[in-house]
């Protein structure tokens, strides 16, 4: 059985790791630069970031591959390196997870190519298929448990991907991201997305959103997952700490504290979500606190989105098919 597959049988709920590049950007990494350099360059930051999540409690260890895939390296003019860069990842993460006291997963982290998908752009759906299969095969060979593809809007780019992990043979966990709008950048909603997503390939391991619009937002798309999916779907809640803002040192900043962070973590539980982390901007102090809250406080029923808001603040589009229920005063 699959390390994720067995873990999720263990336990109710798994804690995914939080950000990558916002953590390696307070470590030095330059504006523009390619981040996954370091996996070769310098392999101790990597190393003492997927430490620092996995001492904060985390199950799952997302590898510093995001972009890795040959569009994406293009821009740098390294995509000759995308499968020593690849392997590198894994084989980092998955070092610091055989280290470990518990099973952690590696996740091989899959992103976009950022190109547009025939009919909207140039690149076809196959071209897009065997980047991704160039990137998991080495994401394989370096250790990893799963494919986790993340950060999608394209459901056509999102198809290519999980079938070159299929290719490769390894299972998915597929995310992803939801705008002001409700919908992904394509105009997917929730709903859509959970049903969809069973038509691409292998059954995915799990399904969810992650990035976004902060983490009420967030919680409003997994509710949107659970009305339209089916019993017995995993679902993955990886938000932002918070929403953007630039600060002094022209850095980006996130204002999620751990506290609202840990609120998030138990309410992204209560609506439904099985694998719970965070994405931009997410430290590992966010992720200890919302470690030891989801440990410590009780389920409750799920919220309705007077709570959310009270909570974490104003979810900017309520998801459902449906008018919004005017606030009573």
């Amino acid at each position: 059985m699959n390390r994720l597959e067995k873990l999720l049988r263990e336990k109710e709920i798994l804690i995914a790791d939080g950000a990558t590049g916002t953590n390696l950007f307070q470590m030095g990494l330059a504006n523009g630069a390619a981040g996954e350099l370091w996996c070769v360059d310098h392999p101790e930051r990597i190393r003492a970031l997927h430490q620092s999540f996995v001492s904060a409690g985390a199950d799952i260890l997302l590898t510093n591959s995001f972009s890795s895939n040959r569009f994406r390296f293009a821009l740098h003019r390294i995509e000759h390196r995308v499968a020593e860069l690849n392997r590198a990842a894994a084989e980092l993460a998955r070092e610091v997870a055989d280290r470990a006291s518990r099973p952690i997963v590696v996740a091989g982290s899959m992103g976009p190519t950022g190109e547009m998908i025939a009919p909207l752009g140039a690149r076809t759906q196959d071209e897009a298929r065997e980047a991704f299969e160039e990137q998991a095969e080495a994401l394989k060979a370096g250790g990893a448990d799963v494919a986790w593809i993340e950060t999608m809007f394209c459901e056509q780019e999102l198809a290519a991907a999980m079938q070159a992990a299929d290719a490769v043979g390894l299972p998915v966990v597929a995310t992803m991201t939801f705008d002001t709008g409700g919908r992904t950048m394509m105009g997917l909603t929730p709903e859509q997305a959970v049903k969809n997503v069973k038509q691409h390939g292998s059954r995915p391991i799990a399904f969810g959103a992650n990035c976004g619009m902060g983490p009420a937002q967030l919680v409003d798309t997994i509710m949107g997952f659970r009305r339209g999916g089916e019993a017995g779907d995993v679902l993955v809640a990886k938000g932002n700490a918070g929403l953007p803002k630039m600060g002094v040192d022209m850095r980006v900043q996130y204002d999620g504290t751990p506290a609202i962070m840990a609120d998030y973590a138990c309410l992204a539980r209560d609506v439904g979500a099985r694998i719970i982390g965070g994405c931009c901007g997410t430290t590992a102090e966010h992720l200890r606190v919302m470690a030891h809250a989801l440990a410590t406080r009780a389920r409750e029923a799920s919220p309705d989105h007077d709570k959310i808001e009270r909570m974490l603040g104003a979810v900017k589009v309520i998801t459902a098919d449906r008018p919004r229920r005017p606030r009573r005063r």
